[in-house]
């Protein structure tokens, strides 16, 4: 899978590099050259201006009538930024060498529905097991729980055999990803990998084949691979933990995890970012980061504007509640998973209930 991702990867962003060879101005490196060229760099190479419904002439004359040859070069980074900002995409930067533009409202307007302390001291106890950047225990009731809060933390094969291997004789399993920015797409497969017991088309991938907005190939399937044999699988329910700021690679997690029929999504919906981010440049050197091949779910939706959760598993956990040590979000989870079996027989060769 780590190939076949790799691959499809590397073909969307080599046509990209073949679609931006259109016809487009040799921009000078003045304040209106760099503004042209990075409103074209958008209008051409952008994926989701037509998703979205943005108008981008109109958007670019907006902010153009305010740059004038007297505009300062810190002044031109803020309102190049403040052009960016309409995107309303988090995975869309622009970087000089005093600053870094950066979209936040798409989760500083949300409620944050998680606290880290809480969840320490609260639910884990200040005891807890971790490897390759996961946190797992058991929590009273024999329900088995892992905290992932980033996917740029690489998850060996052999330490989340010991996860499960530890947890294995639990009720279900909660993987709680909140506040879970996003970072590496090849730890989805590993983490799928032990859920699934045959191959699946989790996702797809399109890329640009020209300058126009509506300019899109046709989707590639992205599919995953159960894991080897010989790798211990978990075959119980499962419940993901979502809120606002699951972003980018977590989103992209939340959406293939959410069409398995053991999975339920609870808590709310996701942050989005469903674009594989590309690097441009202005005539000044300042770069532009923004999405360029959309990703979409197994359904062929788009997943940019993020993942509802699952019908009825809307929750969310209100400050003042976290702040007296009490978490709805996780709390619905455990409710959900306490009255389930669990998967070996007692000392009297009974199921325990």
């Amino acid at each position: 899978m780590r190939n076949f991702l790799l691959i499809s990867i590397i073909t969307a962003l080599n046509s990209l590099f073949m679609a931006s060879c259109h016809d487009s101005p040799d921009y000078s490196d003045t304040n209106l050259g760099n503004f042209d060229a990075l409103a074209d760099i958008i209008d051409t190479h952008y994926c989701f201006l037509e998703d979205k419904g943005i108008d981008w002439k109109a958007t670019v004359a907006k902010y153009r009538e305010s740059i004038t040859p007297e505009t300062s070069f810190i002044e031109l980074f803020f309102i190049c930024s403040q052009l960016l900002d309409e995107l309303e995409d988090g995975h869309v930067n622009l970087t000089s060498r005093f600053a870094t533009s950066y979209y936040r409202a798409w989760w500083t307007d949300y409620p944050q529905d998680f606290n880290l302390r809480t969840l320490e001291e609260y639910y884990l106890d200040f005891n807890w097991l971790s490897t390759s950047g996961i946190l797992y225990k058991q929590l009273p009731g024999e329900i088995a729980y892992m905290y992932y809060p980033s996917f740029s933390s690489v998850i060996s094969e052999t330490s989340l055999d010991y996860i499960l291997a530890i947890l294995y004789n639990s009720r279900g399993l909660i993987i709680d990803i909140r506040d879970n920015g996003g970072g590496m797409l090849t730890n989805i497969n590993t983490l799928v990998g032990r859920f699934i017991d045959k191959e699946i088309t989790g996702a797809y991938i399109q890329h640009k084949t020209g300058p126009g907005h509506s300019d899109f190939s046709e989707p590639y399937p992205i599919t995953y691979k159960p894991a080897e044999d010989w790798h211990i699988k978990w075959d119980g329910p499962i419940v993901v933990l979502t809120n606002r700021s699951c972003f980018s690679a977590a989103n992209s997690f939340v959406a293939v995890m959410k069409n398995l029929p053991n999975v339920t999504i609870v808590g709310a919906k996701t942050g989005g970012g469903g674009g594989m981010p590309f690097t441009s440049e202005m005539p000044n050197g300042w770069g532009v980061r923004f999405s360029a091949c959309p990703l979409l779910d197994a359904d062929l939706k788009c997943i940019e504007n993020g993942i509802d959760p699952s019908p009825g598993c809307e929750v969310h956990s209100p400050q003042e509640e976290l702040a007296e040590g009490r978490d709805a979000i996780l709390d619905f989870a455990i409710d959900m998973l306490k009255d389930n079996p669990l998967p070996f027989p007692d000392e009297e060769g009974e199921q325990d209930n």
